[in-house]
Order: C-alpha cells, then sequence, then structure tokens
C-alpha cells in the first residue's frame, strides 16, 4: 500500500514550523523545508514567486504581520500521485482557514482589529523530502467583506465563514485504502468530462444528477457565493455561469489527485473562456480570460455530495481590465 506517509509529514512539519515562526523566522521556515528551485503560485496580486525566500518576504511574512497570532485552521489533508503527469509526482493538499486577529494592514485592506478567516487551499509537490512547488489560492474577497471592504455586487449565492466536511473526515493523516481514491477520481473525471462539453443534449440538471447528489453543496468563492441541492445550484450559480460566457477551452489541470472519499485539482489556467453576458453583476465585455481554479471535492457512494471552489477572481476580472483590489481598498 502506497500510503504517503513521508510526503505528509514534510507539510505537517512545515505548517508547525511556520506557524511558530515570527520576524525573519519565518523566512528560515520556508527556506528550511523548500527546494533550491521552489516554485510558488499564488492568487492574485502574487502569481509566480520562485525561490523561497521570496515567498516568504513576499507572502508569509507581510500576512503574519497583518493576521496576529495566526492559526491554521485545517478541515481537510490529503495526499495523491498527480493523475496529469501519469502519477509520476507525489503531491500533498491542505484546505482550510488561515485565523488571526487582523491588526495591521495588509494589501491596502483594512484592519478591523477582530478575529478574520482567510480561506485557502494549497497544493504541495514533494520531491527528496522537500516542497519542490506549490499552488496556495485563497479567497481574499471573503477576507475583505470581513473587513467591511465588500469588493462584489450582491452574489447569487450565499456569503459564509464556510465549513469543512459534513462528516469532519477529510484529516486524512494516515494510510487509506487505494481503491477508495480510484473511485473518488474516477468519478471526479466523470464529472469533469461532463462539466467540459457544454452541450450533453440533457438539461442542466439531468447533467449534473450523472455525478452529483441531490444534496450537493457548492462551497463558492465571495462573490459568486454557496449554494445547496442541484435545483439551486443550477439556478444560483451554473446555469448563470454557462449564460455568461462562450468560447470555453478544454480543461488544463496542473495536478489532479485524489485519497479516500477526497480529491481535487488544479489549474493555471483550468481553462478560458469569453465573457458575452453579464456575470456577477458587470456587463459583458466580450473578452476571453482565464479562470485559475482549485477544486476539493468529497465523494458519498457513487456521487459527489461536497465542493469547496477557490477560484482567482482578482486575476480574472484584471485580465477583463477591471482591478477589484486596487478599486476596493481605494474607497
Amino acid at each position: 500500500m502506497v500510503d504517503f506517509q513521508a510526503e505528509k509529514s514534510v507539510v505537517r512539519e512545515f505548517h508547525a514550523t511556520l506557524e511558530a515562526a515570527v520576524g525573519d523566522e519565518i523566512i528560515d521556515a520556508v527556506s528550511t523545508f523548500a527546494t533550491a528551485d521552489y516554485s510558488w503560485r499564488g492568487y492574485h496580486p502574487f502569481g509566480e514567486i520562485t525561490t523561497a525566500e521570496a515567498v516568504a518576504e513576499t507572502f508569509w511574512r507581510p500576512l503574519k504581520d497583518a493576521l496576529r497570532r495566526m492559526q491554521r485552521r485545517e478541515d481537510a489533508f490529503f495526499a495523491g500521485t498527480n493523475e496529469t503527469d501519469d502519477h509520476e509526482t507525489v503531491w500533498v493538499v491542505s484546505m482550510g482557514h488561515l485565523m488571526g486577529l487582523f491588526d495591521a494592514p495588509w494589501l491596502g485592506i483594512r484592519p478591523t482589529r477582530k478575529l478574520v478567516m482567510l480561506r485557502y487551499c494549497e497544493f504541495h509537490r514533494i520531491a527528496d523530502g522537500k516542497i519542490a512547488e506549490t499552488a496556495m489560492y485563497f479567497d481574499i474577497p471573503h477576507l475583505m467583506v470581513q473587513a467591511g471592504q465588500d469588493p462584489f455586487p450582491p452574489q447569487t449565492g450565499t456569503f459564509l465563514v464556510q465549513p469543512g466536511p459534513r462528516p469532519h473526515d477529510a484529516l486524512l493523516y494516515g494510510p487509506q485504502v487505494p481503491e477508495e481514491g480510484r473511485k473518488t477520481l474516477a468519478l471526479i473525471n466523470a464529472m469533469i468530462s461532463d462539466l467540459g462539453q457544454w452541450n450533453s443534449g440533457m438539461t442542466l440538471e439531468e447533467e449534473l444528477a450523472r455525478t452529483w447528489h441531490d444534496d450537493m453543496l457548492w462551497w463558492g468563492p465571495h462573490g459568486i457565493g454557496a449554494t445547496y441541492t442541484i435545483e439551486r445550484y443550477a439556478k444560483q450559480h451554473s446555469g448563470p455561469f454557462r449564460a455568461a460566457f462562450t468560447e470555453r477551452s478544454k480543461t488544463q489541470h496542473r495536478c489532479r489527485l485524489a485519497e479516500g472519499h477526497y480529491g481535487g485539482f488544479f489549474g493555471w489556467p483550468n481553462f478560458t473562456a469569453r465573457h458575452t453576458g453579464g456575470f456577477m453583476g458587470m456587463p459583458a465585455t466580450g473578452q476571453a480570460g482565464e479562470f485559475r481554479v482549485i477544486d476539493i471535492y468529497r465523494r458519498e457512494g457513487d456521487k459527489l455530495v461536497e465542493n469547496w471552489i477557490f477560484i482567482d477572481l482578482l486575476h480574472y476580472w484584471k485580465s477583463q481590465g477591471v482591478d477589484i483590489l486596487k478599486r476596493a481598498v481605494s474607497l
């Protein structure tokens, strides 16, 4: 049985060391666990960063200075081999919230001196006992609304500080039965196949029912929001999204994996599409744009039942000529 215990231990030790680090120790913490050619991809405005020292100085240190006494509140943790490179590499996934006291400005967002929670999900590629590559997406607009600086018009779904999985069983620190992960990955792939065509010949709800439980929970990013049941997901996100875009490219994932009843993927970007209809309360631009997305799924039986979604909406809207972050923090 491939248990990924060594790779999981690297990430768990990194998390513990980083949480305890202050000041210059933050640079040491990231450098100790990263390879010399470390590559990090993050949510706008961070983008691609290519050294551990730069990641620490550009992202981790300013964030920890702003969110004092920051804790990682982890909801999901699992590992697996990457299907997109024929299972050559091993990745470890962590998802949850970074919680702290918002005591200093961050990215121009005004501090509240109150408790806030920054949604995050990260994929780490482990090589020779070190972290060689990371994709880390957050939900900065979700933090902004907690600080009273909501950057978006009212959303189709619901704003929530989002919970973890209903069974509270996604912290897969120990080894799992491989067959369960294979079932989860096969179901995710079937869903991707349906999602990518937009012309199945079925109604949207019929199409979704092929791979989704009727009581599905879709925990979307702020600006779109969360929604519950196939019927409401179709009306409150999937239907409006499909109506707003044309010329959707094929799906392009850099990593896709599963372990146990949990799995997910990320892309850089996942796909491109042309904005030809209104979306998120904003008029069509007619321009193509990139969607950088992380999706995490929970399988129950032979259906997907929960989905946590991170979409870099700040990057997307900037590609459409709207700098959401700059506009919101200048108000």
